[in-house]
């Protein structure tokens, strides 16, 4: 049986062998056969219509049209080349999706590269998509401000200008040097008001993620205006200072000019550096009755906060930098902490749990928060200038120490806020004794 196994395994690799040897001899009429000569392109159209184009987006597919189209080898949309399936590919069509990358170089032609390495070039304009605005250096600029518009598919071309349009206002020509793909910057118009800015490019137009000079959700204004003042609704009273605010308005100064942190926030310091917002107003029971005392989630609709966005304006002087120690920004529920006696009941049925400083650095709560560090990305100050910070909630996953936090956070959880420096377990940057001014913090829609 041993012996006739192995003539069967011989006699079906012998038949194998042959079959292969065969194979290669066959010469089948379907197979794909490249062309001498060069092709010569009459037009282009879409592949799924018949309307002839001159130009296309990014990723579109299209359909050459013309003679000799199997003498291609290649071909290159300004500098980026396109991936070619030959299934696709007849004397007289060729079917190809247009690159996805911009061009570093743009010639505004199709080359095609031959087999016996010719070229032949063809105009036609590669398009990148809309222009996605998402975010703005400073929303609360004043009118004759420049700005920095941030997003993706910022370009103008010289029969067609970007356009930026501010609601009531547009603004004036933007100079080449002044648009990267990804910014833009500009001034903003006289006249601007607040709302949702367009930017038109020969791709089209788009809104912004974000609203200019956004009023919406807003908690802190520390003027009183529109928002809370409060400097003082726990144990700490971060000052409240004048004419230093955007506009000339008040702001809060997180001042740390009289003391060193160290890198890695081991020896934070609480007074003038420690913002405190506890909602409370020593009731019993409590009803969170007045303006200041309240709870956030009163004031601002936090029910779908993983969609939402923290933002607040920073201005950091050159003299004063920030160069290492994170500032810890935390949301937390009155269950935990708040502006009264422990044990006292709201009317909502909460038991509040007083004044305290153990919950944010108890491992067994474990409360989410984020970690700011902007000096980690090399912002070390802001030249003395406003800049808008926006912190998506969902990012507020850290723990005190720099760790993954375990707890969960809820719509109940945005009762109080806290901004200091200290903690993060990381010992990068370098010691410093940083002042921060903070304004307008408020809680809105991502987009």
């Amino acid at each position: 049986m041993k012996a006739l196994k192995t003539i069967s395994i011989l006699f079906t690799a012998a038949l194998i062998a042959t079959g292969l040897s065969s194979c290669e001899k066959v010469d089948y009429p379907d197979r794909y056969h490249s062309t001498g000569g060069v092709p010569v392109i009459h037009s282009i159209r879409y592949a799924d219509s018949d309307t002839y184009i001159e130009q296309a987006f990014m990723e579109e597919v299209i359909c050459i049209l013309g003679e000799n189209l199997r003498s291609i080898h290649d071909i290159w949309f300004n500098d980026q080349q396109a991936i070619l399936n030959t299934s696709y590919i007849t004397d007289n069509t060729l079917i190809v999706q247009i690159p996805k990358t911009m061009p570093v170089e743009e010639t505004d032609k199709i080359y095609f590269n031959t087999v016996e390495k010719q070229t032949v070039e063809y105009s036609f304009r590669v398009l990148p998509p809309a222009p996605r605005v998402q975010s703005m250096s400073f929303e609360y600029a004043e009118d004759g401000q420049e700005v920095i518009i941030y997003g993706n598919y910022f370009y103008q071309k010289s029969d067609s200008p970007i356009k930026i349009e501010f609601p009531n206002a547009t603004a004036g020509p933007v100079a080449d040097d002044d648009i990267t793909l990804t910014s833009v910057k500009v001034k903003v118009p006289e006249g601007a008001q607040k709302g949702k800015i367009k930017v038109t490019t020969a791709s089209g137009t788009s809104a912004s993620e974000f609203m200019f000079r956004d009023d919406r959700g807003l908690l802190f204004d520390f003027d009183g205006t529109n928002g809370l003042y409060t400097a003082n609704k726990g144990w700490h009273a971060v000052p409240v200072v004048e004419n230093e605010g955007i506009g000339g308005s008040s702001c809060m100064k997180m001042d740390g000019s009289g003391e060193s942190f160290t890198a890695d926030g081991g020896d934070w310091h609480d007074g003038s550096c420690h913002f405190e917002y506890w909602a409370g107003n020593w009731q019993d029971p409590e009803t969170y009755g007045t303006w200041d005392g309240r709870r956030l989630c009163d004031i601002v609709d936090f029910s779908n906060y993983g969609s939402m966005v923290l933002k607040f304006e920073v201005k950091i002087p050159e003299e004063n930098p920030w160069t290492g120690c994170p500032m810890q920004i935390i949301f937390s529920d009155v269950t935990l902490v708040s502006n009264g006696n422990a044990g006292v009941k709201d009317i909502y049925g909460n038991t509040l749990a007083g004044c305290n400083n153990t919950y944010f650095n108890d491992a067994a709560i474990s409360l989410p928060r984020y970690l700011w560090r902007p000096w980690a990305d090399g912002m070390v100050h802001t030249g003395g200038e406003w800049m808008t910070v926006s912190v998506p909630i969902s990012n507020f996953t850290m723990y005190w120490d720099g760790s993954t936090a375990t707890g969960k956070l809820s719509k109940e959880s945005f009762a109080n806020l806290e901004f200091f420096f200290a903690g993060g377990g990381t010992s990068e940057g370098s010691p410093c004794s940083p002042v921060v001014y903070v304004d307008n913090i408020r809680a809105v829609p991502a987009k």
